[in-house]
Order: C-alpha cells, then sequence, then structure tokens
C-alpha cells in the first residue's frame, strides 16, 4: 500500500499533461500511486479516445512507470465525477488531488511525509501553494492562505475555527483515506465542488494539521476559471453552500464554528451577486433563493461586518433585491470616476511629487480641473476664462484625462493626469479649483488657496447626509476621507442661499462659503440671439420646431442609463413641431437612444450651457439642471414617474412635487398633454416658475465669474466686488421662440 495516491484529472488539460505527471513521478519521495484519470473511451466527441493526447501521454508514462494507474470517468461528470473515480482507485494511506496543468513542486511529498510524522493521525493537513500566471517568464507567487494563529501541532478544528477550508482549493491538501472511506465523502456533483467538499470535510475532521511550504504551483489559465464565465451553472453555487450548511446543521457543529463556516460560505455568493453579468438573466433568481438559503442557515450570534460589505448582507437577509442591484449599479460609477483620479502610487512620481513639495509655491499659477478631468467645461472653464481677462500675470492649467486633451481649446494650456508635469503643477500652484475633488494624495500646502466650486445646486442628498441612505453610502466610501478632502477647502461656492445651507450640512468645514452665483450659467444673461441660433444651427435643430430638452438624471437604483421615457412615442404625441434633444447625465458617454430628425443626442456636446441655450423647453426629472435653466426663464416640466423610489433610495432636501417650476407628470401620456394643450405654457406654469427663480437663481446674474476671480485670484475684498443684479432687472439671453416671461 502507497503512502500517497495522487489523482490528476485530465480533461482539457492534456498540453500541460506530461509535465504534470513528470512533476509527481520526479518526486525525491517515490511511494506513491499516480492516477490520472481519462475521458471514458466510449464517451463520443471527447479527446481521450485511445489515440488522444492525454491518453498517449499517460499510456506513454505508465509503460515506463508501474505507480501510474490510469482510471476513466465520463465526461459529463465533470471534474468531481474524475476526482470521485480516482478515489474510487486509490489505495494510498493518503490522498492528494492535483490539476492536470498544475505542478507538485520537488521534494513536496518528502515535506508532507515528514509533516503527517510530527502530527500522527490526522484527517486533513492543509497546505500552502504558490500560483503562476498563465503567460511564461513570470515568478511564482507564493500564496499564505492558512490561518497564522493555528496551532503548530495537530489540533482540532474547534482550535482553529477559521480553516474550515472553504476558502482553500481541494489540491493544497492532503486527506486520510480511511477518514474519507469511513465518512462516505465523496465530491458533490457539478459546478463549485470544490466549495461543498470543503463544507463537507469540515463538518467531518476531528484532527487537523499545517504545513507552512508551498507543495503545488497552481499555473492559472489564460481564459481564466470557468466558474467565473456566465451561465447557468453560476446558480449551482447555491446548491454547494446549501448543501455544505446542512451537513454543519446534521453534524451539531457548534456555533462558533458554523458562524465561521457560514460567513466563508456567502463571500463568493456575495461576489457573484456583485457581478450581475455571470448570471446570465437569472440575477434576480440566484438573489432570491439565495436569501432563502441566508436566512434558512444564519446561525444564531452571527454579526454582519461592517461597511459597505455589512450592507450586502443586510440587504440580502431582508431580500431587498432592488436596494442591493442599486448599490451595486452605484458602485460601479464611482469606481470608474475613482479610476480617473489617480494617486502618486509609483516610487519615481512619489519622489517628483515629494520634491515639487519642497520648493516654494508658485503665486502666479492655478490649476484648474472639471468633472475628474472630463474636459473644458463648467465653473471651472468659465472662472479660466474669466480669469484670462481680468487676471492675465496668472498662470493658469487645465487638467484632463489622456482621451479628452483633444476637446480642449487650443489656446489652453492643459496637463493629461496622472502626467509628470500633473503633479508637478499640484504640488507647486498657489490656486486649485475643482467642481469635485483633486486627488487624494493631493497635499494642502500652506499659502496655497483651494476653491470648491460645486457643479449643481442640490435636490438630491450630498455628502455626510448620504449616511443614512444605504445605496448612496456604499457608493461613497469613506466619509472619513471626503471630509478630510473637505478640509482643503478654502472657498465654497454658492448659486443660493439653499445650496448655501445644504452645503454646510453635507460638507461641514471651516471654508469659507461665496455666495456669488455659479460662473458656468453667467451666459445665460449675456448670450445674444445670434448665439442662440448658432447653437441651434450646430446641433441640427430645424428652422422653427420647438426644441425640447430631455435631461434625465442618473439615478442610483439603476444599472445603466434608463431614459424612462419613449422619445419617439413623446415626439408624435407632443405635436408636429417638437424636436427632443436628449443629454444624459455625465456619467453616460451617450444617451443610448438612436437619433433621428426628431431626436437628437446631445449627451457627447461639450457645453451644456449651450444645449440649454439652444432648447425652447426643459423637461427633466430630478437633474440638477432645472435649477440652472431655471434662469433662462423658459419653461420647465417635471416627468416624475419614479419620485417615490428615488426620493427613497436617493434621498432629497425637499419636496419637488410642491414646488416644481412648472407642471408635473406622473406618465408619458400625462407629459404629452401637457405639450399638446399648451400647458407646458400657461399662466399657472408661469406662476410656478417665478417662485423657483426667487429662491434659487437668487445670485445667477451674469457676473458671477467676475466676483469669483476678483476675490479669490485678485484678493479683493467682498465690499470692492460687483453687487448682485436684482432678479426683476436681468435679463435672460433670449430663445428662439417668442415666450411669456414671468
Amino acid at each position: 500500500m502507497p503512502r500517497f495516491s495522487i489523482i490528476v484529472p485530465s480533461h482539457g488539460v492534456s498540453g500541460r499533461l506530461p509535465e504534470t505527471m513528470d512533476s509527481v513521478l520526479s518526486q525525491s519521495f517515490g511511494d506513491l500511486e499516480l492516477i490520472p484519470v481519462l475521458d471514458s473511451p466510449d464517451t463520443p466527441d471527447t479527446p481521450d479516445s485511445p489515440d488522444s493526447p492525454a491518453a498517449t501521454v499517460t499510456d506513454a508514462r505508465a509503460e515506463r512507470d508501474r505507480r501510474v494507474r490510469p482510471v476513466h470517468s465520463p465526461a459529463a461528470a465533470g471534474l468531481s465525477g474524475a476526482r470521485n473515480a480516482g478515489l474510487l482507485a486509490a489505495t494510498g494511506d493518503y490522498v492528494l488531488f492535483l490539476d492536470g496543468d498544475d505542478l507538485l513542486l520537488p521534494g513536496a511529498l518528502a515535506a508532507l511525509d515528514q509533516r503527517l510524522a510530527e502530527t500522527p493521525g490526522v484527517d486533513v493537513l492543509h497546505a500552502e501553494y504558490e500560483r503562476v500566471p498563465w503567460w511564461e517568464g513570470k515568478p511564482a507567487v507564493a500564496v499564505k492562505p492558512l490561518p497564522a494563529k493555528a496551532p503548530q501541532g495537530a489540533f482540532t478544528p474547534g482550535e482553529a475555527p477559521e480553516l474550515t477550508g472553504v476558502q482553500l482549493p481541494a489540491w493544497s491538501a492532503v486527506y486520510r483515506r480511511g477518514f474519507l472511506i469511513e465518512n462516505e465523502l465523496s465530491f458533490p456533483e457539478g459546478h463549485f465542488t470544490d466549495l461543498g467538499w470543503a463544507g463537507l470535510i469540515t463538518a467531518a475532521a476531528g484532527r487537523l494539521a499545517v504545513l507552512r511550504r508551498p507543495i503545488v504551483r497552481h499555473r492559472a489559465r489564460r481564459q481564466g476559471s470557468r466558474l467565473n464565465m456566465p451561465g447557468p451553472h453560476q446558480h449551482e453555487l447555491l446548491d454547494q453552500v446549501d448543501l455544505a450548511l446542512s451537513r454543519a446543521t446534521e453534524c451539531r457543529l457548534p456555533a462558533e464554528r458554523v458562524r465561521v463556516l457560514f460567513d466563508q460560505l456567502f463571500a463568493p455568493v456575495l461576489k457573484t451577486l456583485s457581478r450581475p453579468e455571470r448570471l446570465a438573466g437569472g440575477h434576480r433568481a440566484f438573489f432570491r433563493r439565495a436569501s432563502e438559503l441566508y436566512r434558512k442557515h444564519r446561525p444564531a450570534g452571527f454579526r454582519t461586518p461592517g461597511g459597505s460589505l455589512g450592507l450586502q448582507h443586510r440587504l440580502l437577509a431582508s431580500g431587498a433585491y432592488t436596494a442591493f442591484r442599486a448599490l451595486r449599479a452605484a458602485s460601479r460609477v464611482t469606481t470608474g470616476a475613482k479610476a480617473r483620479v489617480p494617486r502618486p502610487r509609483m516610487l519615481r512620481t512619489r519622489l517628483r511629487y515629494a520634491r515639487a513639495l519642497r520648493r516654494p509655491v508658485d503665486p502666479d499659477l492655478a490649476v484648474f480641473c472639471a468633472y475628474w478631468g472630463r474636459g473644458y467645461t463648467c465653473n471651472p472653464a468659465a472662472i479660466h476664462a474669466k480669469a484670462r481677462e481680468l487676471a492675465p500675470h496668472i498662470e493658469s492649467v487645465f487638467l484632463v484625462t489622456a482621451d479628452q486633451a483633444h476637446t480642449v481649446p487650443a489656446d489652453v494650456d492643459h496637463v493629461v493626469i496622472g502626467s509628470s508635469r500633473y503633479w508637478e503643477v499640484l504640488a507647486s500652484a498657489k490656486y486649485l479649483i475643482n467642481n469635485a475633488n483633486f486627488a487624494e494624495g493631493v497635499v494642502k500646502r500652506p499659502g496655497s488657496v483651494h476653491l470648491q466650486t460645486q457643479h449643481g445646486t442640490p435636490l438630491k442628498k450630498m455628502g455626510v447626509d448620504q449616511s443614512t441612505y444605504p445605496v448612496v453610502a456604499a457608493r461613497s466610501g469613506s466619509f472619513t476621507k471626503l471630509l478630510s478632502r473637505v478640509d482643503r477647502w478654502d472657498f465654497n461656492l454658492s448659486s443660493n442661499r439653499h445650496s448655501t445651507q445644504m452645503w454646510e450640512r453635507a460638507f461641514p468645514g471651516s471654508y469659507e462659503a461665496l455666495e456669488y452665483g455659479y460662473p458656468r450659467n453667467d451666459v445665460y444673461c449675456t448670450a445674444t440671439a445670434a448665439d442662440v441660433a448658432r447653437v441651434r444651427r450646430e446641433l441640427g435643430v430645424p428652422e422653427g420646431a420647438t426644441a425640447v430638452l430631455y435631461a434625465p438624471t442618473y439615478r442610483d437604483h439603476a444599472t445603466g442609463f434608463e431614459s424612462g421615457l419613449d422619445l419617439a412615442e413623446f415626439v408624435e404625441a407632443a405635436g408636429d413641431d417638437v424636436v427632443v434633444l436628449l443629454r444624459a447625465h455625465y456619467f453616460y458617454d451617450e444617451g443610448l437612444v438612436r437619433s433621428s430628425d426628431r431626436i437628437i443626442d446631445v449627451t457627447a456636446h461639450r457645453s451644456a450651457e449651450d444645449v440649454c441655450l439652444a432648447a425652447d423647453v426643459l423637461v427633466t426629472d430630478y437633474s440638477s439642471i432645472m435649477f440652472d435653466y431655471a434662469n433662462l426663464d423658459r419653461p420647465i416640466v417635471v416627468f416624475a414617474d419614479d419620485w417615490e423610489v428615488y426620493r427613497e433610495t436617493r434621498g432629497v432636501y425637499f419636496d419637488l412635487m410642491a414646488e416644481a417650476p412648472g407642471p408635473v407628470a406622473r406618465t408619458a401620456e400625462e407629459l404629452a398633454r401637457i405639450f399638446r394643450d399648451g400647458v407646458y405654457r400657461d399662466e399657472e406654469s408661469t406662476v410656478r416658475r417665478a417662485a423657483f427663480r426667487e429662491r434659487f437663481c437668487e445670485f445667477d446674474d451674469g457676473h458671477a465669474a467676475e466676483r469669483v476671480v476678483r476675490r479669490v485670484l485678485l484678493g479683493e475684498p467682498p465690499e470692492a466686488l460687483p453687487p448682485v443684479v436684482p432678479l426683476a432687472e436681468r435679463v435672460p439671453a433670449p430663445a428662439a421662440a417668442t415666450l411669456v416671461r414671468s
């Protein structure tokens, strides 16, 4: 009877099978049997016929070495069937499983034998392993998944409850064959068999030990693991979880061990739920069953972890599918945004940035950025333009991502985010102006001035006010880090007193609030009829048409852009002269609606202000664009088909339904009727818009950029700045059509 039986399934890995078998047969410890498992010869359309490469490899070695004992298993039985076939044929004291494209490291069996002699009678001996990428020439990376506090000798599972085996591959351990036979253990059918196997093993094992050295070199496959690929097989993960936890209940494992096992088994479940593309349309069904299993098996005394992971646990436990899906969508958007804001991670970059920080602050250098580098736009661009006029001695540099560099006007000095010069100007500039936040690694230097311009009036909850809304809170990340960024601000820009109050709540800090208006909105008071006509021509608005700007906001509870309105049906029902300008939220690259002669996608147009100038009417839901567009004193219609959901998942600062700037439509039919009957421009709509403008257009008088430049960049005292022009005295940019002003 040999000391070790090494079982090697060979399906689909014949190219590397020779190396795998040779790594076993060349071991210095030779008391072994090697059991390669081939596909059954009578299985149709399988590679392991008598003339297949895998059969050729194994037969050649079996002829040379009697320790090689091939067996067969139907291909349809999968990995679990192959391993079980090998188990039935095994005769060794201990069993080791090895994938057909992995390697048994030199000296592995000798080390295992020595450790087993030191810990006699153990049922399972766990070991470390190495991982290498699929391509050649890359160094192996040692993987040390064993608990640091595991006892030195043999121990019971209760002495190291975190060592369940669930987080380890089946081939990183050796198993006493008598233990497997006594407990009638075999690999469960289906995919994710390692998970079910580990659950069965941990419920039955009485004595464990660990070997703190690698025994296997795992070679990752170029195509990746099939377990990570989309398909209905993903649902089998839940079968294995149910099997493992049911067995734990049958064996009456102590509560402490069950809690650990439960937590480790649901980790891959939550990971799969966070990647709905793997479930091929079955995400809701997977979530529903996972939620049922969670409630069925949740052990007494189980405490959910903190942070975003704990939120996922709670949503799964409560069966809150919509909120869980929204959480993932928000996370993806945030991840994409963060990816555009690099930190000085590389050593050379960190050193260069550190050296630049030791140089004096340049008093005549200003750095601007908008929307994480999305281009030359918004309040920073408006301030930049005015600074060139009023403070030409200041060198102004605009930060953009590499893919947006071509959109910057030719006469604007710009720097690509992440480049060497990027970190140099951030380190040396006195003035740093942004409508979002600079990279987390940016240091607030003594003498530097940070201006936060914001990029909208808040209807939805912002900053720390989001903490009580789980979906948004998870997306926002660390509120501690958020507040550390707020601490860099010297000035925070506001366009109305409502915003000032909400910013104080959302972003508590020691900055000074500048109630100067939004510089980007100056154009609504300075543009001419010729400007409006030019923009309409650029956008392709037909002469004499009523241009309706449809600008829905981003939804935290949606997985992608969803217009919520069939625009083709709307233009047909609204009137023959209606043309829709579709502008999706800036988180989306396009509106994903096919343009036509009556639907024009303007999402990618560089200037939201230009688009607003071109529009005769605005239709929006909860987007802050309504506050900006109100400066034009043109009709606004609110399309609120999911107000209750938005209010509950995102949170809002006031009841838009009661204080809307115009008529409110709850259905597409109502919206079409508002246009057909001319309700959007009637007297009641005009009155509502006037009240809205009184509250929210308070400081947007066409001189905001001038006030900002003179105060922040030129250091003029507040009393020297141009006073705000009263709302009644302002003359908005003319519309293409004659409208009743409020």
